[in-house]
């Protein structure tokens, strides 16, 4: 009879340990100091280690959320997520980071990888190794991306990040004009001429300084001339003719 209340005992113990584990969350001693773990951590970044180094981190965030290290390593977080393509899990520690310290003297960091995120969450193995038309895909998430670096820009224009992020703006500027124009070719095509004109107007009022300007001007021809407003249609004739001369006219196809 002791025999089973102790293995009862025994029983019930490992149960509730067990469960202690499960809920405690990170799978690591629940005493490690601050310290320790922060050490670890950047030991697993300097390694390139990541994902031991993110286990480390969210480890030291969620143990130490009011300690010495935690703004840095919310910050560190954000990096291994993106460096591990992790786009979700990054974008959402961006976000959390600049909510909670908009103040802080690295927050341009946090913009822009959060914008750097957001450039490169489309790219997976598929659109890298078969030629892909950007400018056909849902630009979601270039748009979000667009507007980090513009933030960046914006608000931190002497950050060391800004020249990559302006880089990235100018491809990102024309990839999203030529969406707009790949959209108003099928309006086109499908004789919603006002939807088609609408598209090439904003272009020229968005994205003035794209690549697609000149094929915004034949959307605007081409729409206006099918919607009988010929004045229009002229002048989006004349300054197509003026400033590009050697326009060879929109593929419909």
């Amino acid at each position: 009879m002791k025999y089973l209340v102790k293995l009862t005992l025994a029983l019930t113990l490992s149960s509730f340990l067990s469960g202690c584990a499960l809920f405690g969350g990170d799978g690591l001693e629940a005493d490690i100091p601050e310290a320790q773990l922060w050490s670890e951590a950047k030991a697993f970044l300097a390694d390139n280690n990541l994902e031991l180094a993110a286990k480390k981190l969210e480890a030291l965030e969620s143990r130490y959320p009011f300690g010495r290290f935690s703004e840095q390593a919310q910050l560190e977080l954000i990096y291994a997520y993106h460096k591990q393509s992790k786009a979700e899990e990054a974008i959402a520690a961006a976000d959390r980071f600049i909510r909670l310290h908009p103040q802080h003297e690295n927050i341009d960091y946090a913009y822009y990888l959060r914008g750097l995120t957001r450039f490169l969450e489309d790219q997976s193995i598929v659109n890298r190794f078969l030629p892909t038309d950007m400018s056909m895909r849902d630009p979601g998430a270039a748009k979000d991306s667009f507007d980090d670096f513009a933030i960046l820009l914006e608000r931190y224009p002497a950050s060391q990040y800004a020249p990559d992020a302006r880089k990235r703006m100018i491809f990102l500027r024309n990839q999203l004009a030529q969406y707009e124009i790949h959209v108003a070719r099928y309006y086109l095509r499908r004789g919603a001429f006002v939807a088609a004109t609408n598209r090439g107007r904003y272009v020229l009022e968005n994205f003035s300084q794209s690549t697609s300007i000149a094929d915004a001007l034949a959307v605007m021809v081409l729409g206006y001339t099918q919607l009988g407003l010929t004045d229009l249609a002229a002048n989006s004739q004349t300054v197509l003719q003026q400033n590009y001369p050697d326009y060879p006219g929109l593929a419909l196809e």
